[in-house]
């Protein structure tokens, strides 16, 4: 018998042989020929281009028309901003945070979304906590497709803030957070788990940097987030720290905000504290946590400041309040977030998260000073997302008649049993104001799409604003025969449209509108000249040019080797 390699397989063996030859190619170590010694990366999720337009220069009706965010705006006047940058697409965290810190799209990496589907594995051999149901795995088998979820759901306990480590502290979430048995299984490896850092099929900045003798540290919201150390595994994170966001909201002694603010109680009680993300006040005191992190990594410690370490040679997290105060209906204190009309005007509870933020990287920007590592260091500002829509007027809620597309496809029968809405205890389809999907049979393709466009209309249906699938998808993603993780099609509603059901947001992100995709991007040195691009860019060119900043040939990255991913213009190191 031939046993012949699964298209994913074949996928892996050509990336390991694009890393063979770049050892050749890449023998430079951190910083031989370079005057960067640091990068700090930071992703302020959901912060468009225009937030930092607006935030840096004021509006004459907030703030007294003064700069709401001075201290980014301080960067801007050493940096380079490149106000045409596009996230990757779907513009999901989870593919948002790949592309920047591999430089590959979501053909090559393999990652859509932080929960969609798997032909090629077996369900988990633990129903996750969020639904993804338990089933078999044969080893070596045939596999019969799976949910693969990489969140909250894949934690020993995610009510918990450390995730359920064993041995943690309160605080203390990380990749002992994570349950094996509610990953997804490989019937090829055994029906081995896939752990986060197995699932991007390409290497990342992280893994780089620390094969490169350097030290490599990253903070953010999920211990699933430990992906970022895609190439190696868990070696190339020297320090990672993930509390878990979607955890119980609890006091945090000791703990004060940027801002000043303690929390060491519960700043607002009477808000849903089944999660931090459902409180204005509580995202604060959440993404404290992740900035007293990296303070602490400045000054030589590990996250916690418990233990002299290395200050890192790239390191950074993300911040969940800026996108929090854009698209929370908070309705136990009726506050509503967003902005107030479609020129990027905040709110009153957005402007308080945009003046948390920028007081945060003020304390970054001391402490590096402090240290005197400011001129070494390089400061990077993206998202992995933006929010759509900005223009309060264009947000209309749910989907008109409460359907979506993954509902239509459901009741017809297209779609795997974990994916379809029918399933009473499953986590539900990977909609937000984006549907992407995967069909029971690529064969039905052709008569789902027939289906929704038949329902497109906003007073009949999903209200559909472009539909991919056979050519129009293959362009940019794989044919969904030869590649196990590739949808079906993907779905963008009319501006402003959501397929999520919440009732709780006003804007959402997954999606490709100009809102979703177009993010700051800012890059800050105190060597460099003030300059604005205007050109195109993308940020998954963000991971070659930490490398080059950093003396490291940027083919060391599988997705620069596979996909020609270059480097940002305009900026010389």
């Amino acid at each position: 018998m031939i046993l012949r390699s699964t298209p994913e397989e074949t996928m892996k063996k050509t990336l390991a042989l694009l890393s063979f030859v770049a050892v050749c190619v890449v023998g430079t170590a951190v910083g031989q020929s370079s005057k960067i010694q640091h990068v700090l990366l930071i992703s302020v999720d959901g912060m468009h281009a225009v937030d930092y337009l607006n935030c840096a220069n004021g509006i004459s009706t907030t703030n007294n028309g003064q700069p709401f965010c001075p201290a980014i705006a301080a960067l801007g006047l050493t940096g380079v901003n490149y106000v045409a940058a596009s996230t990757s697409k779907p513009s999901d965290s989870f593919p948002g945070l790949t592309a920047i810190i591999t430089g590959g799209s979501p053909a090559l990496t393999g990652v859509y979304y932080d929960v969609g589907y798997s032909r090629n594995y077996d369900p988990p051999a633990k129903t996750t906590g969020n639904g993804v149901a338990a089933g078999t795995c044969t080893p070596f088998g045939p596999p019969t497709g799976t949910r693969a979820e990489y969140e909250e759901g894949i934690d020993i306990d995610q009510h918990r803030l450390n995730g359920g480590a064993p041995g943690a502290s309160l605080i203390d979430g990380g990749i002992n957070s994570i349950d094996p048995k509610k990953l997804p299984r490989d019937p090829s490896q055994g029906c081995a788990p896939v752990f986060p850092w197995q699932f991007v099929r390409t290497n990342s900045i992280f893994s780089v940097v620390h094969a490169a003798g350097g030290y490599a540290a990253w903070s953010d919201k999920h211990p699933a987030y430990s992906s970022a150390a895609s190439g190696i595994g868990p070696a190339a994170l020297d320090d990672f720290y993930a509390p878990e966001i979607n955890s119980n909201v609890v006091a945090l002694p000791g703990v004060k905000t940027p801002t000043g603010i303690s929390c060491g109680t519960i700043r607002d009680k009477g808000s849903d504290l089944t999660a931090w993300t459902n409180s204005f006040e509580n995202i604060q005191c959440y993404d404290t946590l992740k900035v007293d992190a990296i303070l602490n990594e400045i000054d030589g410690k590990d996250h916690l400041g418990l233990r002299a370490t290395k200050v890192p040679t790239v390191f950074g997290m993300n911040f969940q309040a800026l996108s929090v105060g854009q698209k929370l209906i908070e309705k136990s204190n009726g506050v509503t977030g967003g902005y107030l009309d479609a020129a990027g005007t905040p709110g009153a509870a957005l402007l308080n998260e945009f003046q948390f933020v920028d007081a945060s990287i003020a304390a970054f920007v001391n402490e590096l000073n402090k240290q005197g590592l400011l001129n070494s260091t390089l400061i990077v500002i993206t998202a992995k997302h933006g929010q759509s829509p900005i223009d309060p007027s264009r947000y209309v809620g749910q989907t008109i008649n409460g359907t979506s597309p993954a509902t239509l496809l459901s009741n017809a029968g297209f779609l795997p049993f974990s994916e379809s809405t029918n399933n009473p205890n499953g986590i539900g389809p990977t909609e937000d104001d984006v549907s992407v999907i995967w069909l029971s049979s690529s064969f039905d393709t052709n008569a789902a799409v027939a289906m929704l466009e038949a329902n497109a209309s906003a007073t009949t249906g999903i209200a559909l604003g472009q539909i991919y699938y056979g050519p129009s998808l293959f362009l940019n993603y794989n044919d969904p025969s030869v590649d196990p993780r590739s949808p079906d099609i993907i779905v963008t509603p009319n501006v402003g449209v959501t397929y999520s059901g919440s009732h709780a947001k006003l804007a959402e992100h997954g999606g490709f509108a100009h809102d979703d995709t177009n993010v700051v991007l800012l890059l800050s040195n105190p060597k460099f000249k003030p300059s604005t691009v205007s050109a195109g860019v993308g940020t998954a060119q963000v991971a070659p040019t930490i490398l080059k900043a950093l003396g490291i040939n940027p083919t060391a990255l599988d997705a620069v080797r596979a996909e020609g991913t270059p480097i940002l213009p305009a900026v010389q190191f």
